[in-house]
């Protein structure tokens, strides 16, 4: 289990408590406004640029995907649908946080850094849906 760290890397923090945390998906960082979407029935509170939060995704959120600035899954591996469609278009993507859906909210500005696993509050956190 040791080698585990040493082969995927480790995630660093930059002094910024991570709101959630969970497996590099995809890489990048991108700031913009959480919408949480919890299955296919809410793809319209989606807007171009918004950082997506789900419970998983399946084929059929690929329509959704281009307009993403970035995801954020709670669950779901490096091999999972989420990471190799967000990988694939570029979006970067936190997989596998256990708890997204129920930590963030609607309208609060986060950072996703697919290159760590990490999801931070922005410095203007909390905005209207």
């Amino acid at each position: 289990m040791w080698g585990f760290g040493e082969f995927y890397g480790s995630v660093t923090n930059d002094g910024k408590e991570a709101v959630a945390t969970g497996t590099p998906a995809s890489a990048g960082r991108y700031t913009g406004s959480v919408r949480v979407v919890m299955d296919e029935q809410q793809f319209s509170k989606i807007v171009a640029g918004d950082v997506v939060v789900c419970p998983v995704t399946s084929p059929a959120w690929s329509v959704v995907f281009p307009s993403m600035g970035a995801l954020v899954t709670d669950t779901g591996g490096i091999l999972s649908h989420p990471a190799i469609i967000a990988r694939e278009l570029g979006v970067p993507a936190v997989v596998g946080t256990g708890n997204a859906t129920q930590v963030l909210q609607d309208g609060q500005r986060v950072t996703v850094d697919g290159n760590t696993g990490s999801v931070e509050l922005a410095e203007d956190a909390l905005r209207g849906p």
